[in-house]
């Protein structure tokens, strides 16, 4: 079975579903924020304020080929993955890629509580989303499929995504 790859927004519900994917299907669960921060030993938080955008991209790139080259995982992608060709290019080739989406007011109402999203340290985090959701969703079309999670429960786009995957049978 192709590797199981979730990109979107953050707040769109990539980990949720990615570890409830990976549980009912008895796969691997990889979350490419978690390896980063086991790797660089701070948080992603500390990364952009210390390191820069920039720096964390890169280093995410490189955890984008070493997880595109594991089986049987589904792969908890970054938020901002997608704004690297390449990086589509390394998940696509052993993956189906599904974009999680929402629209801002959820996602708004999903990030609010969380102190660890370092694009939403602004003034105005409504703003902010529905800038970067402008900018990122010409990036975000690319992937394969695109599910809207806003009005679905957890179940229902796990089994959304089961149906595109073809039910955990090989493809």
């Amino acid at each position: 079975m192709k590797n199981i790859v979730l990109v979107g927004f953050m707040g769109s519900g990539k980990t949720t579903i990615a570890t409830a994917l990976a549980n009912r299907l008895k796969m691997r669960y990889v979350s490419t924020d978690d390896l980063i921060e086991k790797k660089e030993k701070r948080t992603i938080n500390e990364i952009f304020t210390k390191s820069g955008e920039e720096y964390f991209r890169d280093i995410e790139s490189k955890v984008v080929r070493e997880v595109s080259d594991m089986e049987n995982v589904v792969i908890d992608a970054g938020g901002g993955v997608v704004l690297r060709e390449k990086n589509m290019e390394n998940l696509k080739s052993h993956g189906v890629v599904i974009c999680l989406t929402a629209d801002d007011e959820t996602i708004m109402a999903r990030t609010q509580k969380y102190k660890h999203r370092p694009l939403l340290n602004v003034e105005d985090p409504k703003r902010k989303i529905r800038d970067l959701l402008a900018k990122r969703a010409p990036f975000y079309a690319k992937a394969d499929h695109t599910i809207d999670t806003g009005k679905l429960t957890i179940n229902q786009v796990v089994e959304r995504v089961i149906e595109i995957v073809g039910g955990g049978r090989d493809q």
